[in-house]
């Protein structure tokens, strides 16, 4: 009796809730974990390490005799949600010096760019479920061996701390193959906006954060992100398969329907992606400077932002709690919108794939680098400033609809291979802009000191986005069929009876020569009746 109601609301569940749905859950908490174990040091390490407060005369333009306290706080990913307690009952100390402290946070990222290289090409051999699964798990482990790593020495925390960013590097290639492998096309632009989950998981994890380190200690800020880590992969392993065919609890018609949306554009590649094509491909060198753009955009405002606010204007960033959070907060919002937005356009066909990809780079590029000029010329209004600076990153939630979805757009079987590359290659984007803003500000802050370097940064926004305008696609490449899996095509649509398939040049040439044959077999009288 008990396992036919178990059965009975199992079979209810699957008809409500959509396996899609799941799917969508865990690639935004999939997102959150990701950043909650990157993001937690920045704040651990202030607690870990004793700090004093040290008052330093800025002389900003706008307010040259106010002192501003300036708390140096080594986050690579955001803006200080909020301050963190300087010391915690029973907690160690630690006498790591301030380049010690940068070389902890930045040891995650000395392997990041190449594993997160070679992690869609893992995905696509060995699943993507297999891959995010171990990776996750890793880094739960290496994230509650922190403790003991810091306890030995600060060099054992750079080795954990490196691992666990090689472990990070495959997560997201890896939900790009998934979502190819998943999402139809009239629903990429909301699994997309899924991919923003770290937003959100790093605004929440420094707001947590806190109250952990002055009740229990930092070494639970360790802890306890680690746990809950091994119990999303517990959900992730139940909820989320490589494919609509390999789920077990999916029902016939969603599985159908996403069989049907997708057609024979992806299949589960088990050899290597064709890097000679790839690298040849001007769509995707297009589709790779658009992406490069894109985080040249948002390493620029992430660090040059909150720098000019406080060096120019006088106003700490960090210290303003929510504000800081803002941004983001909009950027996240946004995406939901333009990826809902864009999905909708594609269904009613009031627009095609490759003119989406294009128009939206108005919002997710152009508008974003106008609204960075505009920060120069905005005057000592503090307020002024961090709005132009939220709707900067809220337009660029439009990146959903643009260079995070255009790899799925040109060959969604190396959707994750991709992404890898192009992450790869945008990824060096943050060590430029400290660079140029270093070189333009070096003998003062004022805003004619400024003014260039919001130039660099908006060109580089808008420049990606005519290049994309005038060389990018929408459009499948020849390059994502192997010849393989068209010859598997088009048996399988033999077998069904039915002719159409995916149209390649080897079809043309078999079409042609047949028809020759049939003009030779063909009598003259009957050609010359004709």
């Amino acid at each position: 009796m008990m396992r036919f109601i178990s059965k009975r609301h199992q079979k209810c569940y699957k008809d409500v809730v959509p396996v899609r749905f799941n799917l969508w859950v865990m690639l935004f908490t999939s997102c959150w974990v990701v950043y909650m174990l990157r993001v937690n040091m920045s704040l651990n390490l202030i607690a870990m390490v004793p700090h004093e407060a040290k008052n330093i005369t800025a002389m900003s333009q706008c307010d040259s005799k106010e002192e501003v306290t300036n708390v140096t706080f080594h986050n690579t990913d955001i803006s200080d949600v909020r301050e963190a307690p300087r010391q915690t009952q029973g907690g160690a100390s630690f006498d790591w010096s301030p380049e010690q402290q940068a070389t902890i946070l930045g040891a995650y990222f000395w392997c990041y760019p190449i594993t997160s290289l070679v992690g869609g090409m893992a995905a696509e051999r060995w699943g993507p479920r297999y891959v995010v699964l171990v990776s996750s798990v890793a880094s739960a482990v290496l994230t509650a061996l922190s403790p003991a790593a810091a306890r030995l020495g600060y060099v054992s925390l750079i080795v954990v701390r490196f691992f666990l960013g090689f472990a990070g590097g495959f997560i997201y290639p890896s939900l790009h193959v998934l979502v190819a492998r998943w999402a139809p096309p009239e629903e990429k632009g909301k699994f997309i906006s899924a991919m923003m989950g770290g937003t959100l998981g790093t605004v929440v994890t420094w707001s947590l954060t806190g109250p952990l380190l002055e009740k229990f200690g930092w070494a639970s800020a360790f802890y306890v992100p680690a746990a809950l880590t091994f119990v999303w992969c517990a959900f992730w392993w139940y909820l989320v398969a490589d494919t609509p065919n390999e789920h077990p609890r999916i029902t016939e018609a969603e599985r159908k329907y996403i069989t049907d949306a997708l057609g024979d554009k992806v299949k589960k590649s088990k050899g290597l992606p064709p890097f000679k094509s790839i690298c040849t491909s001007f769509p995707f060198l297009a589709m790779t400077v658009l992406h490069y753009g894109n985080l040249w955009g948002l390493y620029f405002i992430m660090t040059v932002g909150p720098k000019f606010v406080s060096s120019v204007l006088g106003f700490e960033l960090s210290a303003a709690g929510i504000i800081s959070a803002l941004p983001y907060l909009a950027r996240l919002f946004m995406a939901a919108i333009f990826g809902a937005v864009g999905d909708c356009i594609l269904s009613k066909k009031m627009m095609k794939t490759t003119t989406i990809r294009k128009f939206f780079c108005l919002f997710s590029h152009i508008i974003p680098g106008v609204l960075l000029v505009l920060m120069v010329y905005a005057g000592c209004s503090t307020a002024l400033s961090v709005t132009l600076i939220t709707m900067s990153m809220g337009f660029n939630g439009a990146a959903t609809l643009t260079n995070l979805q255009n790899h799925q757009d040109l060959a969604p079987n190396y959707a994750g291979t991709l992404y890898g590359i192009a992450n790869f290659v945008g990824s060096t984007a943050g060590f430029f802009t400290p660079m140029i803003t270093a070189y333009f500000t070096r003998n003062g802050n004022s805003f004619d000191q400024w003014r260039p370097v919001f130039f660099v940064g908006a060109s580089v926004y808008i420049v990606s986005a005519i290049f994309f305008i005038l060389f990018g696609t929408g459009n499948i490449q020849s390059w994502n069929f192997s010849n393989d899996e068209t010859n598997e095509a088009k048996d399988d649509k033999m077998r069904n009876g039915d002719n159409r398939g995916v149209s390649t040049p080897e079809d043309k040439n078999d079409s042609k020569e047949a028809k020759d044959k049939e003009d030779k077999d063909t009598p003259l009288s009957v050609i010359t009746r004709n």
